[in-house]
């Protein structure tokens, strides 16, 4: 398998960013990612999709959307569109509907930020996803790191804090977004988990304090999407795309949480009696089955079946586990760092049948 590191969900002045495409790309080149997948809001934005190159660098960026119900108050009921190749907003009004015309049009969709609370100090209202109804979407947005944000800053001074000191605000998927994810996963859905930065470059002022919140390139350093190919990238766009957002839809991905240290080179592997497997993928637990989990430092590896921590590894660099059991087992990789523990890695769910 050959891993790209994809950072997905950021906005640019055709929605409410205060970048252009190009100077997302030139945080791409800063930050190190290989593609970036730009989603303004209700615009299926034309004309950027492809390789940008600096010297010997080069990332891939490619172009969806974020669709919302303007009209809704409140807000609610944002879907990340990837891979259509025509414009979906009109049909917003209509979760159900949005993602049925999402999946005709040949693309993917995933739930966005599904819990995104209010942060009242800010006049931020809450943006959660609301209605559970829906069915065939491709998967949801465990981890938003700017929906993460509006859960530790109470007063305009925790703010500011966070405004100067930006690390110390990611810790983990917010706790309920984690739960639901388990829940649709016990019910037999195959929910594919991914994590977005939500880069905006807001420019804020507080009284004579004016500060970007966050550069593009601080946020691509942060929440990943780790996709593992078939295949390396070629460097042609139409067979890249096809080939990255294919991996997407199979769940062959892992969110990765890179400030505290690269995550690059993390597997999740299950081996049966004839064919070894990997994250997205299922197999029959009849027989045997030996779970593998390898990651790039020293970590806390957690190992979940149905949502339930089965087994822990402290300071270690891979675990295994032989199960005869039918489930639906995934990984979290915690680390320290900056004072506490916090999360690293989490994989999507090897589904034993």
């Amino acid at each position: 398998m050959h891993e790209v590191v994809v950072n997905l969900h950021m906005h640019t002045r055709y929605s409410d960013g205060s970048g252009t495409h190009r100077d997302i790309a030139k945080a791409a080149f800063t930050a190190g990612v290989d593609v970036v997948i730009v989603t303004d809001h209700n615009v299926l934005v034309q004309g950027f999709e492809g390789y940008y190159k600096e010297k010997n660098k080069k990332i891939l960026m490619l172009i969806g959307e974020e669709v919302h119900d303007q009209a809704r108050d409140p807000q609610k009921n944002h879907l990340l569109v990837f891979g259509s190749p025509r414009e979906l907003a009109t049909f917003a009004e209509n979760p159900q509907l949005l993602i049925n015309q999402v999946r005709d049009a040949g693309g993917l969709c995933f739930l966005a930020h599904p819990d995104d609370p209010e942060a009242k100090a800010f006049k931020e209202t809450d943006i959660s996803w609301v209605d559970w109804s829906v069915q065939n979407y491709t998967g949801i947005e465990l981890w938003n790191a700017l929906s993460e944000l509006k859960t530790v800053v109470p007063t305009k001074l925790h703010g500011a804090f966070y405004a100067f000191f930006p690390a110390f605000i990611a810790h983990q998927p917010i706790p309920s977004t984690l739960e639901k994810w388990d829940e649709l996963l016990s019910h037999g859905r195959r929910v594919v988990a991914i994590g977005g930065s939500d880069a905006h470059a807001l420019h804020m002022s507080l009284g004579p304090v004016s500060r970007v919140i966050f550069p593009y390139d601080f946020h691509f350093r942060t929440v990943n999407t780790h996709v593992m190919l078939s295949e390396p990238l070629s460097g042609d766009v139409h067979s890249d795309r096809k080939l990255i957002y294919e991996a997407l839809a199979e769940g062959h991905c892992f969110i990765g949480y890179d400030l505290p240290a690269s995550t690059k080179s993390f597997r999740f592997t299950a081996q049966g009696k004839d064919v070894s497997v990997s994250m997205g993928d299922e197999l029959p637990a009849k027989g045997g089955v030996t779970l593998q989990a390898k990651i790039p430092s020293l970590a806390e590896i957690r190992l979940l079946k149905d949502g339930m921590v089965i087994h822990t590894w402290k300071n270690q660099l891979s675990c295994a586990h032989i199960t005869t059991e039918p489930g639906v087992y995934r990984v979290e990789v915690y680390r320290r760092y900056l004072g506490r523990l916090r999360g690293w890695i989490y994989s999507n769910p090897i589904y034993l049948r």
